[in-house]
């Protein structure tokens, strides 16, 4: 396993009340992950060709906490390619989790965790939306049983992008009490781009589930297609538990220094979150 040197500190001492209240297995275990890399930032690895995503993740997988994967963008995919390249994930110390952004009935959705991906047998983590309600949560974990294998689900509270209907009144607060008792719920996706909305939902979860940002970047404003972006160390000051960075480091022709920068400040900011 190609990791870094390991933190110093216990988990338990780095994230406080977080590592005590957690009720999923994944949680203590990102958490752990974390500690060992010193790093807190999710890589969103949106590239379209196998060969890409090999090279992407031999370049910045030492300072990556989490790989973020969307497993139908790719144009070459194959079985045999897909675990070769979540085998490199695993020697890396990744978590994987697939932004499949799931929204079907508990039996569809457990279904959808096979088929040609079969996204049950890798994925350690999934997103959902809730608007099928809570049973979703049980069909995905339903999946992950039948292969005998453990997951989380990250339900979406808050979305970064521009103008997105998860900001009608009451959405965020119903996604909130659905998952909040749940054990097979991972934690929620904020709106890293804004502290303030961050620290609201920061309040509402409590400790018992993980928060994890996207529309964060170290170019703080507007992206493309609507997207925002806030700073890294706000956005974990404000309460966020991984940081979901994607074209800022894969655009970038110094892929490795800018990812070990992400990680530096992101681990900086638990630090002094907690008040080491």
């Amino acid at each position: 396993m190609r990791t870094q040197p390991g933190c110093l500190m216990e988990p338990a001492e780095v994230w406080g009340a977080r590592w005590d209240a957690c009720d999923n297995s994944l949680s203590r275990r990102y958490m752990e992950v974390a500690c060992r890399k010193q790093s807190l930032v999710i890589l969103a690895a949106d590239l379209r060709t196998m060969s890409g995503l090999n090279e992407l993740i031999d370049q910045v997988g030492p300072h990556l906490a989490a790989l973020k994967t969307h497993v139908d963008l790719v144009d070459d995919w194959t079985a045999k390619g897909w675990a070769d390249f979540c085998a490199k994930a695993s020697s890396y110390d990744l978590l994987l989790f697939e932004d499949r952004k799931f929204a079907d009935i508990g039996p569809i959705s457990r279904g959808q965790m096979a088929g040609a991906y079969d996204i049950r047998s890798w994925a350690n983590i999934v997103t959902a939306h809730g608007i099928s309600g809570p049973d979703i949560v049980d069909g995905l974990c339903a999946g992950w049983n039948d292969v005998g294998r453990e997951g989380g689900v990250l339900l979406l509270a808050q979305m970064s992008s521009r103008g997105n209907l998860l900001e009608l009144p009451g959405y965020t607060d119903g996604m909130v009490q659905a998952g909040i008792s749940n054990p097979g719920v991972f934690g929620f996706i904020g709106n890293g781009s804004s502290p303030d909305e961050l620290t609201v939902l920061r309040k509402k979860v409590g400790d018992k589930k993980l928060i994890w940002t996207p529309g964060v970047n170290l170019a703080v404003g507007d992206g493309e297609m609507g997207q925002r972006y806030g700073n890294p160390n706000d956005a974990i000051q404000a309460g966020s538990d991984g940081i979901i960075v994607g074209s800022g480091i894969y655009k970038s022709s110094e892929r490795k220094d800018v990812a070990k920068a992400y990680a530096d400040i992101s681990w900086q900011a638990l630090l002094g979150r907690s008040g080491q």
